[in-house]
Formats: C-alpha cells, structure tokens, sequence
C-alpha cells in the first residue's frame, strides 16, 4: 500500500518543498526548463533555485533564467552565486542586479574550479575567498541592502569531498551562519540516518539555522553513481539493486526514482523535518510524482 501524509500530518505543520533547476544549455533545454517550470508552479513551492555553472559556464544564462521567473511566474526565484572567476565588485554587482529584479534570495557558494570538482580551487585575485567571505560581502553591502537578502547555503552531510574532518566541516557551516546565512541545504543522500546524524553534529557544533535536506531525482543510475562520486554522497546497495537491469526502462526507473525520493521524505517527516528541496534535473514529472505520494497536490500559486 503507499502511503501518503494524511492531511492532519499536513495542517499541523504543513509540508514545504523547494524546487532547483539548472540553466538551459540550447533551445531544446530551454524549452524543457520552462515546460518544467510552468508545470511545477502550481505546486505553490516556498522557492525555486537556479544553479551557477563554474568559471561563468552557465553565468549568463543562469541570471536570464532567474529574472524571467522572477518576472513571468509567481514564483519566489533563488539564484544561486559563486566566488570562481569573479572580482568582489563583479559579484555585488550582479547581486544588485538580481535585487532590482525582485530577485531577494541568494543561494551563497564558493562554487567549483573552472576545471570541474576534483581540481584545487584558487581564489580569484581581488575576489571573494570562499563562501563565507561572499556571505560577509553581501550582508555588509549596502546595508539596507545586505540585511534583506535571504541567504541560503550549502552543507555536507557526508562531508564535503576536501573535507578536513568532522569538526572542520562543522566549524565551517558555523562560520557561514555566524556571517549571515538563514537555511542550509544539504548535499543529496539516501539514508535517513545520515541527515539525522550529520544535524547532531550541527547542533553539538552550535549551528542553530534550519538545515533543510536536499532529496535526488536522478533516475539515470549511471549518472548517479557519477555524480554521487564526485560530492562524496554513498549509494547503498539496496539502490543498486532497485536499477539492475533498468538501463533501457525509463519508465519503471522514474517509477523507482519516486518511490525512493517520497519513502525517504516520509522518514525524514516521521521524525520532525517538514522542509524538502528537491533537486528537479529539469524534470517536472518526477517532482510531481514524488509530491503527489507525499500528499502534496497543484493549488493556486500565490504571489510571491
């Protein structure tokens, strides 16, 4: 039988879902983006988020992509900025744009080397350090500014691939709330335990802000196993085996996708967390599927 949240579950503290999408590479992939934010807007999410591609890979298309949504939909549009390849005035400069948008909420990251995960990042000379600078940085420009941006951040929970530890990690994700940060988003993972045991060591570590899980919906396995590599995220077994044989099946794997990202949520809910960002792959389908076995059905947009 699925199961899904009853609605008692859901009035007493109702349910929030965030969506992130990544910026279009061609015509085609734009069309699909915005077939899969149209579709995803009645579902009323408390954001949406925009990825930033390395060395200004994807800049121009990410900050086009986030000032349409922020103009043609209903929806509260976060974008997502880095510190690679990018003078301070560079980035404040374009934080300025996105507020003149109406865009308020900024996803702060350090962002990955030019040359893909993997590679030694090195700062870019008069630019911001690292994720924590860039928080500072925006808090303290223009201070009427600064203090009403939304500053969503990045967190490991199981550790981030040039971790120096435990304590490192946690230290670091204090130092991003003690310069401003409001919410976490955690890198994607497939055990409850592992969300659960990673919030113990932030609240032991004295981190206080909401750290909201970050849920998959990839169902090219192989892609999976690729990324998950390259951010230090475990697939277990049991995963592996629901994929075997799935290669040539898309429907079925989408099928699995769902059922896994919705079993996981519903874990994670059972013990307290009401908040999901759900990591989309441009894939309107799969979200509202995962939403659908999580109880949540399209409603009206609100304003943002």
């Amino acid at each position: 039988m699925i199961r899904t949240l009853t609605q008692t579950d859901r009035n007493a503290e109702p349910l929030r879902v965030s969506f992130e999408f990544f910026p279009p590479k061609s015509e085609g992939m734009s069309a699909r983006l915005w077939d899969t934010i149209k579709r995803l807007e009645p579902m009323a999410p408390d954001f949406v988020s925009v990825t930033y591609g390395a060395g200004g890979s994807t800049r121009e298309r990410t900050h086009d992509t986030v000032r349409r949504i922020a103009a043609e939909t209903s929806l509260r549009a976060a974008a997502h900025l880095t510190c690679v390849s990018a003078t301070k005035d560079d980035v404040l400069a374009i934080a300025e744009e996105y507020w003149q948008a109406g865009v308020k909420h900024i996803v702060a990251l350090r962002g990955d080397p030019p040359a893909g995960m993997g590679a030694k990042y090195e700062p870019h000379p008069g630019g911001f350090l690292d994720s924590v600078d860039l928080i500072r940085g925006l808090r303290a420009h223009r201070p009427e500014l600064g203090k009403c941006f939304e500053i969503s951040v990045s967190c490991y929970p199981e550790l981030h691939p040039e971790n120096k530890g435990w304590a490192a990690e946690i230290a670091y994700l204090k130092a991003k709330q003690d310069a401003g940060a409001d919410r976490a988003i955690t890198q994607f993972f497939f055990e409850p335990e592992v969300y659960f045991e990673f919030l113990d060591r932030a609240r032991a570590g004295g981190v206080t802000l909401p750290i909201v899980p970050g849920i998959m919906l990839q169902p090219n396995f192989t892609g999976l196993k690729r990324i998950s590599a390259l951010c230090g995220a475990s697939v277990p077994h049991w995963l592996e085996r629901l994929y075997e044989g799935l290669e040539e099946d898309d429907e079925t794997r989408d099928l699995v996708t769902a059922t896994v990202a919705a079993e996981l949520c519903h874990k994670l809910h059972e013990r307290g967390v009401r908040d999901f960002h759900f990591y989309t792959l441009n894939r309107a389908s799969l979200a509202l599927s995962t939403c659908r076995l999580l109880g949540l059905k399209p409603k009206t947009a609100k304003a943002a």
